[in-house]
């Protein structure tokens, strides 16, 4: 490419291009992993000529950093913030989101014990805390994936949205009355990462980090990989915090992984150690 003198470079479109080096050569954002960080870097300070052309290039970004792997928390930063003046999503939408995304689930501790002892009302206490899950994914943005049997499956666009969630089912859960005076307890685990979306869910090994991850923790408790922790601490950790449970291997996951406790005002802090994998 021809070198370009700097009223050329000045008449560039922003679009067009990650940077423009001192010697007038356009360098491109997404054919290795330095530039693929540079444009996730710059990509809030570029002047796009609508929202359509901000969409496309994101969704390529995004693309670009899932190939290599790398997990864009400075970005998503700066996303939520362009977000929050933005008009909500249609909490009826059954458009599951993609990219980089935060995965919960919930299982019910003792579940068997709890079907023995609430016998016929199983049912209805189950139907009651999907009840409540739901109340609180919709109260913060995300989409319900899927609920069966004592588990539930949600996923957010933010990654603070998915804590917050949580959050507020383990201090909701306790102040509800359940059928048989059942002490219904869940654990909550959740993962960022880049999923593989279906017409209607999610497969990959994303998919299987999250349950591992919520497998390990015990009724009352929030366990979060590192992924999750470092996009909440990038984009508003206040009112937050999150206790090193240390690295963990997870059953069909290859390196291990740094799980955390989200510690917050109103719930549990003292748990016995992570079950086994």
């Amino acid at each position: 490419m021809a070198r370009l003198d700097p009223t050329e470079r000045s008449k560039l479109p922003d679009r067009a291009f990650a940077y423009i080096d001192s010697r007038g050569r356009r360098r491109l954002p997404i054919h290795d992993a330095s530039h693929v960080r540079n444009a996730l870097a710059r990509f809030g300070r570029v002047n796009f000529e609508s929202d359509a052309a901000r969409d496309r290039a994101r969704k390529r970004l995004l693309n670009a950093a899932k190939k290599f792997r790398i997990v864009p928390v400075g970005f998503i930063a700066g996303q939520l913030e362009v977000e929050r003046a933005l008009p909500p999503l249609d909490a009826g939408s059954t458009v599951l989101p993609s990219g980089f995304v935060t995965l919960l689930m919930t299982d019910v501790e003792g579940s068997t014990t709890l079907v023995q002892r609430v016998d016929e009302h199983f049912a209805a206490l189950i139907e009651q805390l999907w009840a409540v899950l739901r109340s609180c994914v919709s109260a913060c943005g995300g989409h319900e994936v899927e609920a069966r049997a004592d588990e539930f499956f949600a996923v957010f666009e933010s990654p603070r949205a998915a804590v917050d969630s949580a959050i507020e089912m383990q201090r909701a859960l306790p102040q509800r009355t359940w059928p048989g005076d059942a002490d219904v307890r869940v654990r909550i685990g959740i993962h960022s990462g880049y999923p593989t979306s279906t017409a209607s869910n999610y497969v990959g090994l994303d998919v299987n980090t999250t349950s591992r991850v919520c497998a390990l923790g015990h009724g009352g408790q929030i366990v979060v990989s590192a992924n999750t922790r470092e996009a909440v601490k990038a984009s508003g950790p206040q009112g937050v915090a999150f206790k090193s449970l240390g690295a963990h291997h997870l059953r069909g996951v290859g390196a291990p992984i740094s799980l955390y406790q989200v510690m917050s005002d109103g719930l549990r802090s003292r748990f016995p150690p992570l079950r086994p994998s």
